[in-house]
């Protein structure tokens, strides 16, 4: 689980930004909250992003997307870190980035942070977190030294080693995975299975690897959900089609053949028509199958619709849903960071979405949603509570903050904010001038140059 995450000087978030998925005192929708009894806290299961255009909220998205690849990923030798630090501050360029989390991972608390300019990780540091709030060091980097913990010393000269092997621009978190060493593996887990990202314009799971699987669970639920959102789908399905068919250049062609020589089956994507291919092997020879839907015709008889043919909205729903349902399965500790997530759909079934979520979170529950959006209607009490419902603001320096509605003590639980928040009142909207004059007419024109 992600409780608390913060950022500063990274692309418009200029000063220290925190959020927390940590529960206030508050009591709406408390039958749903994770409780941590070692901790004696409260995780929230879903926090809601809202803010005006350029307000910083894809920032927050794409901080949590970088981090993710840095972990994972690392760089590459005399390459640049790729941190998009706040540009508008003529000194702010040259200032450090610095990214601190704190994971609930095994019903442990675990603190990762680290602070890099372009050229070089400037400070790196793991520490877990007992149950009375002692932090505990696994390691810490810092001024090119490295020390660790009591708890490693039997480790530590292996350690020492791999730091020594750990470039300048390289993260010690990840190059210890990279050089076998298990310690800090929790942690390096978590950015890798745990947490899902999905942007606008990306599709998150490869949902042909399940639903070419007649009658798989992930089949049949997604078949009655899309039937439930009325997206006129009765059925997802795949078909077979010959390989050489496949929309895509002989050089990925061949790149997948090699590929699936050592592995069962590879998922594909044909750009921008959204198409899913899923490649296997059989007999020696490449197999291929294609994502397809059925409607239901007239003569109460399915028809075969190509993936492409659907609407934006239909193709949207097609690419959450597998994520939703995953959310809500009981074993679930998924954490997953949706970047506006009412592109392409109506407001009515974003929420329904929602509900399905929140209806399967208990106490006992790891999972979470984070999401940002427009849709002011889901900025609703009797859905979200006021710790779960954030705002991004420009400030007049052009900076990010963010902020939630519990830090607003006079707002009651029953109040209607939506109209509070449309006038201002919490900012996070458009600052836009009154007056329609913004554009002179073709009259004035002419009398302007004349």
């Amino acid at each position: 689980m992600l409780i608390k995450f913060s950022l500063e000087n990274w692309m418009s978030f200029q000063k220290k930004a925190s959020f927390s998925m940590v529960a206030t005192r508050e009591r709406q929708h408390g039958e749903r909250v994770s409780r941590i009894p070692k901790y004696n806290i409260r995780a929230l299961p879903v926090a809601a992003i809202y803010g005006g255009n350029a307000s910083g909220k894809t920032n927050f998205f794409r901080a949590l997307n970088f981090v993710k690849t840095l972990v994972i990923r690392g760089t590459q030798p005399d390459s640049p870190i790729p941190v998009e630090t706040f540009r508008l501050n003529p000194g702010a360029p040259e200032l450090p980035s610095r990214f601190e989390f704190e994971l609930l991972i095994d019903e442990m608390i675990y603190e990762f942070s680290f602070s890099i300019t372009a050229d070089e990780v400037l400070e790196e540091k793991i520490l877990s977190i007992s149950d009375n709030n002692t932090e505990r060091k696994l390691y810490h980097r810092k001024d090119k030294v490295i020390t660790f913990g009591k708890s490693l010393k039997e480790d530590e000269p292996f350690l020492k080693f791999v730091f020594q092997g750990t470039r300048k621009n390289q993260l010690f978190l990840t190059n210890s995975i990279f050089q076998n060493s298990t310690h800090f593996r929790p942690v390096y887990n978590w950015f890798k299975d745990t947490l899902c990202l999905i942007a606008p314009s990306s599709q998150p799971s490869q949902i042909e690897k399940f639903l070419c699987k007649e009658n798989s669970p992930l089949s049949l639920n997604m078949d009655k959900m899309l039937q439930h959102l009325d997206t006129g789908i009765a059925q997802l399905r795949s078909e077979e089609i010959p390989f050489e068919s496949l929309p895509f250049p002989r050089s990925i062609a061949i790149q997948v053949q090699e590929f699936i020589k050592k592995n069962e089956e590879v998922g594909l994507v044909s750009n921008p028509t959204n198409e899913r291919f899923l490649i296997s092997q059989k007999d020696g020879r490449p197999i291929a199958r294609k994502l397809v839907t059925f409607h239901t015709g007239t003569d109460g008889k399915k028809v075969k619709f190509e993936v492409r043919e659907e609407s934006d909205g239909s193709q949207r729903v097609i690419d959450l849903l597998p994520a939703f349902l995953g959310l809500s399965s009981e074993a679930s500790q998924k954490v997953c960071v949706i970047d506006e997530l009412d592109r392409s759909l109506h407001t009515l079934l974003t929420r329904s979405l929602l509900k399905m979520y929140l209806s399967h979170c208990t106490p006992e529950k790891r999972s979470q949603l984070l999401f940002t959006t427009h849709d002011v209607l889901l900025m609703d009490q009797k859905l979200l509570r006021r710790d779960e419902m954030w705002i991004t603001e420009r400030d007049s320096d052009e900076s990010s903050n963010i902020f939630s509605f519990s830090d607003y003590k006079d707002i009651r639980y029953d109040k209607d904010i939506r109209r509070s928040y449309l006038q201002g009142r919490f900012g996070g909207i458009p600052r836009i001038p009154l007056g329609n004059d913004l554009l002179s007419s073709p009259a004035q024109g002419k009398k302007e140059n004349g």
